[in-house]
């Protein structure tokens, strides 16, 4: 599973009953996306696409609000807008897909952390704190790749392609930062 899980009893409890017992908005979202089947950031990239109904890769007040009743979350008016102050951490009046995505993946437990740090220092051959293709080409031989062997795709595409994996959903780049929160 995707989510950062927590090392306490409650990864063993329902999600339904995790939202229904916690007055945290930010985990009672969280819950309602992990009981519909998010389980990792593609399936809240799709959540936020499905709320994002001006396409503007934002979500307006309006659009958290009827998203959360679209999830079953019924918060009072005052609950919705302290939730949409707490997730707009950059104050810029929008939720963007990182904020949603940084406030409902929830903090990772310290050994899901390790491995975090360790597989991203092993990709970043070049030891600039950031993953480029320059490192997906050192780490990667593509003339395996289906379609490079057929024509389809050059190589320079198939390090993209995987670079792509692990670049932000919304703000390709081409390059991959270390910024967990610790």
């Amino acid at each position: 599973m995707a989510f950062y899980g927590y090392d306490d009893e409650r990864n063993r409890q329902p999600f339904h009953e995790r939202m229904e017992s916690t007055s945290n908005p930010i985990e009672k979202l969280r819950y309602a996306c992990l009981e519909r089947g998010a389980s990792g950031i593609k399936g809240l990239g799709r959540i936020f696409r499905i709320m994002d109904k001006d396409r503007s890769h934002t979500l307006s007040y309006d659009e958290l609000r009827n998203g959360l009743h679209r999830y079953g979350l019924y918060l009072d008016d005052d609950t919705v807008k302290k939730l949409y102050r707490d997730l707009d951490k950059d104050g810029s009046g929008k939720i963007d897909f990182e904020e949603f995505l940084s406030a409902i993946k929830g903090p990772m437990n310290a050994r899901r952390l390790a491995r975090v740090e360790k597989a991203f220092c092993k990709m970043d051959v070049t030891g600039d704190g950031v993953i480029t293709i320059e490192d997906i080409r050192q780490l990667f031989d593509v003339s395996q790749h289906p379609k490079y062997q057929k024509g389809e795709w050059t190589a320079a595409q198939c390090y993209r392609q995987i670079l792509n994996i692990f670049d932000s959903p919304n703000d390709k780049d081409g390059s991959v930062g270390y910024f967990l929160e610790k």
